[in-house]
Parts: structure tokens; sequence; C-alpha cells
């Protein structure tokens, strides 16, 4: 699924507003110990977003790469700018940014993925943030995660993930390291209790 089915879509699917927690037997690198908010879900496939992987990147080397500021001028940014986190989504359009965010923000181009989160993905949100007059509440993800049709079903059925509603909190929860970990706990279960494979009654 693209960007472009996700702002074109006209109803919510089942995996909407879920997150996917990986199983351990998750054989992807891309995907392993991961967390994914998904955003749209349809008949058409799935997108979604990686919440818990860091990306080496700052918000300054953003700024800089798009040549929205100057060497000389990183300094300047408000501390929210030069703090605000920079993730890894996913591995479909790695050099892209998109923004999750509260929906205290919203431009032409922000697309409502739940009744309290918006997506955009426009350099107005970057020069928003630059200039500390960004939402309350946004991480910036390069790249997203993507399904074909059926395949994101396919692998929740083949015990490839956990699903479970999202919790806000953790999509914006900077403490990155034991994300995983509470995201199962959330859902009552530890990796120690999971199996690789499905179980069969």
């Amino acid at each position: 699924m693209s960007l472009l089915t996700l702002k074109n879509r006209r109803e919510r699917g089942f995996f909407d507003g879920q997150f996917l927690i990986a199983m351990p037997g998750m054989e992807d690198r891309n995907f392993a110990r991961t967390v994914i908010y998904i955003c749209a879900h349809s008949d058409a496939g799935a997108m979604g977003f990686v919440i818990n992987r860091p990306q080496s990147l700052t918000f300054t080397d953003v700024l800089l790469h798009l040549d929205m500021i100057k060497q000389e001028d990183s300094i300047v940014l408000p501390k929210r700018a030069r703090d605000f986190p920079i993730q890894t989504g996913g591995p479909v359009e790695s050099g892209r940014g998109f923004v999750l965010h509260s929906d205290d923000y919203s431009s032409d181009s922000s697309i409502p993925v739940s009744d309290d989160i918006c997506l955009t993905a426009t350099l107005d949100i970057v020069r928003a943030i630059s200039k500390g007059n960004g939402p309350t509440r946004a991480t910036m993800l390069l790249g997203y995660s993507s399904w074909s049709a059926g395949q994101l079903e396919s692998e929740v059925v083949n015990n490839g993930w956990l699903t479970c509603p999202a919790n806000e909190e953790l999509i914006f929860d900077r403490s990155l390291d034991d994300k995983y970990e509470r995201a199962l706990a959330g859902m009552g279960v530890t990796a120690a209790m999971l199996s690789a494979e499905a179980g069969h009654a």
C-alpha cells in the first residue's frame, strides 16, 4: 500500500490503529523485535511505521540535508527542534521522511490516521518543527513498512505477529530500547512466554 492509497482510502480496515508486535521467531531482519503502528489497512494491503528503531540521523542533519538551515545556524535552533526524534520507519522509501503527530497541527497535506493522530510527509511540518511551532507530540520516521493485498493477514495467521490496539503513549515515547518489551507487557505477555511457532489444539 502506498501513501496515495492511504490518502484516498474511504474506510478503515481491520488492522487500522493496531500495533503489530513481532513474534520471537520473526526471520526478516527488518522486522525482528519490532513494534509497528498500522496507519492503513484495506483489501489493497497495509501500511505502517516501525516505532522502536533508532536512526543515526538527527533532526539537524535533516535540516542541513534539505538546505533549510546553514551549519552555523544549527546552534540557534529551538531545543525542541534539536532534540526532535528521528526513527527508522521501515525498509520502503527509506530516504523519505514522514511525521506522525498529534492532531493539534494540520496542513493541507496532513492525513488523519486515527481520531487523534495525523501523518504529514511534506516540508511544511519540518519548517514548523524547526521554528518550535510544530505539533505537541510527534516523531519523524524515515521510510515505512508496507504489505501487499492479503500479505499481512497471511503473516498474522502464520504466527509472525501479535496484534493489539495501539497505545498513543507508546507511539510517541522516546525510550526505544525497551519499547518491544513494554508493548508485550501491555498484552500481559513476555517474549519468553511466546513460542516461535503457532500452537495447535
